[in-house]
């Protein structure tokens, strides 16, 4: 029996996580906009005792509305209403730092864990589409180091935001008149490169202190600001030898910048097709893959590659004068994955977005509860992962097999909880409470001391 445990977060997606998902004759095609059907995946997860559940989000419509369901709500608002109907399951909402500004981020994620007594987390996303910027009134996307560069100020400013009320502020002391000891509230006077904030803030310190931190993207700068500022990383990694690499990296690099590597938790993400055989998880992992409107699918892979589609005859392998990751200003960790996904494996445009289609550069993997279960505890015994950010191919049903099926072999093995032993999402990652510092004083340069 080990004593390290698994980390599993759900990540939800309308009918699941393979595009054609919605297709089958079990999927109900209008469930995007349900709240009460998120609300019971979210309860499966928590019966499943899942650290955690976490939506993706972009200030964007992603793709062709054709392809899949693409109308979405909003992450914070929609967490919030299944925070009423759960207890202690981790809420994980996306938000971008390049589209938001920190106070009233700030705001709405305390807000949440306020709600939530305490299960908050942020996904720190810097977007990378055109059309979300010119939603914002740019013309062009900011370049990729620029907007890590405001990742790293907005998420300065959060925190001494979420700090500008010191934990024992509030008093309620009736007898005296005083609800609040206004020397416990500080503002933050921060004044830098990309954010000019007064503060405080106008929500008081919220059960975590701050809200778990949470970033998705394995870019050089995307490594470098996760081993600064994350406190779990979702990723994108197709091999173990991959994995292993990405975990060593990013672990020394939060070393080198005086973090506690173990106070960093790494999940990949994996797209389980679950069968009671194999048999019977590779046919339903075909009769998704039939389901693939190739049309879509390659005006889809176009946009990632910045190519024409007529470029990319389903037939061909891809073309040889793709540019390079430096190259890109988007998404430069999934351009590079997927290109060398097909080089790697010698794949044509059509089998290239039948790989993508389930998970978009995320592993899938069919087969039986106990080939996902070995699958899961070969990684994690092997230096690749702390657990997973699972992406059921289909919903409800994959998150049903694997809460009903693969949860009880891993806690069989001694690797995953039987019950919760704490209420905050800080408390199921093994993550300590940030102490109580109140604002930082701030220097010269207008950064925080």
């Amino acid at each position: 029996m080990t004593t390290r445990k698994l980390h599993l977060n759900a990540f939800l997606m309308s009918n699941g996580h393979h595009e054609a998902a919605w297709r089958l004759p079990e999927s109900d095609p209008f469930v995007n906009h349900d709240a009460a059907y998120f609300t019971r995946l979210a309860q499966t997860a928590e019966r499943g005792l899942l650290d955690s559940v976490f939506f993706a989000d972009s200030p964007a419509l992603m793709g062709n509305v054709g392809r899949r369901p693409a109308s979405v709500l909003e992450p914070t608002v929609l967490l919030a209403a299944m925070a009423t109907a759960t207890s202690r399951i981790g809420l994980i909402a996306t938000a971008s730092t390049t589209y938001n500004d920190p106070y009233n981020l700030a705001r709405r994620f305390a807000s949440l864990d306020h709600i939530s007594r305490g299960r908050a987390g942020w996904n720190i996303v810097t977007t990378a589409t055109l059309d979300a910027a010119r939603n914002f009134g740019l013309d062009d996307l900011p370049a990729h180091r620029e907007r890590y560069e405001r990742a790293a100020e907005f998420v300065d400013v959060a925190r001494r935001l979420w700090d500008s009320w010191q934990d024992d502020a509030i008093v309620g002391d009736k007898s005296v008149g005083t609800w609040a000891v206004a020397d416990r509230v500080k503002a933050i006077d921060h004044s830098g490169r990309h954010h000019r904030v007064r503060g405080p803030l106008n929500t008081a310190r919220s059960p975590q202190g701050h809200p778990l931190l949470v970033q998705a993207g394995s870019s050089e700068n995307g490594k470098e600001f996760a081993a600064r500022h994350a406190e779990a990383i979702f990723t994108a990694q197709q091999t173990l030898a991959d994995a292993q690499a990405f975990y060593r990296d990013v672990r020394t690099r939060a070393a080198g910048a005086g973090r506690d590597p173990d106070q960093l938790k790494i999940l990949p993400g994996i797209v389980p097709v679950i069968g009671s055989t194999e048999r019977e998880a590779r046919e339903l992992d075909a009769e998704l893959d039939r389901l693939i409107v190739p049309e879509y699918a390659r005006a889809q892979l176009a946009r990632t590659l910045r190519l024409p589609p007529e470029r990319l005859p389903l037939d061909a392998p891809l073309p040889p004068d793709l540019p390079a990751e430096d190259e890109i200003e988007g998404a430069k960790s999934r351009y590079t994955l997927i290109v060398e996904l097909a080089r790697s494996e010698n794949l044509t445009v059509r089998q290239l977005i039948g790989r993508l289609g389930g998970g978009r550069g995320h592993r899938t993997f069919a087969g039986t509860p106990e080939q996902i279960a070995d699958t899961i505890e070969h990684w994690f015994h092997s230096g690749a992962a702390d657990g997973f950010n699972v992406m059921p191919a289909v919903l409800p049903s994959g998150l049903d097999a694997f809460v009903d099926h693969v949860v009880p072999l891993l806690q069989a093995r001694g690797l995953f909880r039987t019950e919760y032993t704490g209420r905050t999402l800080r408390d199921h990652y093994g993550l300590p409470r940030p102490a109580d510092r109140g604002p930082a004083p701030v220097l010269a340069n207008g950064k925080a001391g």
